[in-house]
């Protein structure tokens, strides 16, 4: 192998590489736009992340709506634990 074709070779790594990297940075820039424009129109949403909470490295509280109705889950530990709540009553 002769010095050529030791640069091209070279070269062919730093443009692909190149190429990757610059689609990585394009995927992290424009890709939520894009897949939310692309995205085809479900109708209207029953679920809803409304809040969440991050109680300790294992744990989090998720407030969920579903329709309308809102649910509190503890998350973690292997267990879920959901406790119910009208989105009327009193806060």
């Amino acid at each position: 192998m002769n010095f050529l074709d030791l640069f091209r070779a070279v070269f062919g790594l730093a443009i692909t590489l190149g190429l990757i990297g610059l689609a990585a940075w394009a995927a992290r820039r424009y890709a939520p736009q894009l897949m939310a424009k692309l995205q085809a129109e479900r109708g209207a949403r029953r679920l809803q992340v409304l809040e969440t909470l991050v109680l300790d490295p294992s744990r989090r509280l998720v407030l969920v709506r579903v329709d309308a109705e809102e649910r509190l889950i503890l998350l973690g530990e292997g267990r879920e634990l959901v406790e119910p709540r009208q989105t009327g009553d009193a806060k």
